[in-house]
């Protein structure tokens, strides 16, 4: 059975706070993906009394060029950042280990037009396959998020599921795994069950969050009762988490989610 994981965000600004509040809600986990400006020491703290698990980070760097260089607007499309990316993995592997994580999100990057989509593919390749090594044997995995393109992220490089897997079999790392976000692919593609039963080998962690305006399931168009049962029968064992905004109190919001699994 899969694990929910609440959006760290619904219970206010202070992220040390929010692991009890999650805990007090029922939820097991947490996701909070920026770290790089959090007193890590403090969430772990937080991490071992409470008994909730950090889900999932986002691949950062403290360097202020590796950064950019691996940002959204640069991103692995471009040779460029392959060392910057590297880096950036080993500070986020040090981070997640302290904080007990099993997932580092990678992204990558809008889309260029000064050289094909199968060169930009291939650095992607290349960028993770150095990712692999440097997690490998350490229990903690890369999970790549293809993003909608139509609303939220217009630009960038990677949208479909498809080559999403593509990407994930040329790597043929299994620390290297797609991040299938429900809200995203309902935008990009739809077939969400289908999906998530054809790529679920490949599937390493979820997202989800309604269509349109992404607060939490049951507040748009996708029937999450039926997603949810379809995800369990898989026998998928991961997280699911919640990265998207609340539409009532916290309180509110958690029991209707639990609701969702009966």
């Amino acid at each position: 059975m899969f694990t929910y994981s609440a959006c760290g965000v619904w219970f206010g600004e202070d992220y040390i706070s929010a692991f009890g509040q999650a805990a007090n809600n029922g939820f097991k986990a947490l996701e909070n993906l920026l770290w790089t400006d959090k007193d890590l020491d403090a969430m772990r703290q937080a991490i071992d009394e409470t008994g909730v698990e950090l889900s999932a980070i986002l691949f950062q760097s403290k360097n202020e060029q590796y950064q950019a260089l691996i940002s959204n607007d640069h991103g692995i499309v471009h040779e460029d950042a392959y060392e910057a990316f590297k880096e950036s993995i080993r500070e986020t592997l040090e981070a997640a280990k302290k904080l007990k994580c099993k997932n580092i999100v990678i992204t990558t990057g809008n889309e260029r037009f000064d050289v094909p989509r199968k060169v930009q593919h291939d650095n992607i390749v290349r960028a993770l396959k150095a990712g692999a090594e440097i997690v490998k044997g350490s229990g903690v995995k890369l999970v790549l998020e293809p993003l909608n393109i139509l609303v939220n992220h217009i630009g960038y490089y990677l949208s479909t599921t498809a080559e999403t897997a593509e990407i994930i079999d040329e790597v043929a790392s299994p620390d290297v795994l797609i991040l299938y976000d429900v809200y995203h692919q309902q935008i990009t593609e739809g077939n969400i069950i289908n999906n998530i039963r054809k790529y679920i080998g490949k599937i390493g962690h979820i997202h989800v969050g309604d269509v349109p305006g992404r607060f939490e399931p049951g507040t748009g168009e996708i029937n999450y009762r039926n997603v949810f049962k379809a995800i369990k029968e898989t026998g998928y064992d991961g997280f699911v988490t919640f990265e998207c905004n609340r539409s009532e109190d916290a309180e509110t919001v958690s029991r209707k989610m639990f609701e969702l699994l009966k």
